[in-house]
């Protein structure tokens, strides 16, 4: 089974190129999803952010913004709460992995934001990179509702500079030119990505002979 990273900066469209690859049939983790399960009341990620965060709790779930003032500019805080999240987070991905393996998928898409700031693009076998002009980018960001210019900046300046992840992917999706020429980019990268799953399935065999 293949894997195949999804990442892209903030504003860049990544969720809806992710949408685009689910209506190929292609199964997608989505990571922010699955930190919202997570968030949620009874979620795994309640009691440890409780205890190491107890401002962050509203009405036993997590409250994201709540949780955001806790830690936005505060790398050590930060490093906390991404000790108690991610190693849930990769529990869940194991889970989704497994559940497709056995339904005999031929690649799946994680979906994962911070692909290349975690390390990640070296667990997967080909990265997809979404992208835009920072300009537009920044105009999208700041529409969302409690969205402003600092809060953009802080979270901008944590991530891998775009020009860096564009270097680095396999696939590029230019998410500023329509829905239309996206789709028409995302299906081609899935039929590249047959012929490649065969080769990567070949090179995994050759390796444990």
């Amino acid at each position: 089974m293949l894997l195949v990273g999804l990442t892209g900066s903030i504003g860049m469209g990544k969720s809806e190129t992710a949408k685009m690859f689910r209506a190929l049939g292609v199964p997608v983790y989505d990571a922010d999803a699955a930190v919202h399960k997570l968030y949620e009341k009874g979620g795994k990620a309640g009691e440890p952010i409780r205890a190491a965060f107890p401002s962050a709790i509203v009405d036993d779930a997590v409250d994201r913004k709540a949780l955001s003032r806790c830690v936005l500019g505060l790398p050590d805080e930060m490093r906390k709460l991404e000790a108690i999240v991610h190693p849930l987070v990769g529990e869940a991905q194991m889970n989704f992995l497994r559940e497709h393996m056995e339904a005999g998928a031929h690649m799946v898409v994680l979906d994962i934001p911070l692909l290349y700031e975690t390390g990640g693009e070296t667990r997967v076998d080909v990265v997809v990179v979404v992208s835009a002009p920072y300009d537009l980018q920044k105009t999208r960001v700041l529409a969302r509702p409690d969205m402003d210019e600092a809060k953009f900046a802080a979270i901008h300046a944590k991530q891998v500079p775009d020009a860096e992840k564009r270097k680095r992917a396999d696939f590029i999706v230019e998410s500023d030119k329509g829905l239309d020429h996206a789709r028409a980019q995302v299906a081609a990268i899935v039929e590249a990505l047959k012929t490649r799953e065969g080769k990567v399935l070949k090179e995994r065999l050759a390796a444990t002979k």
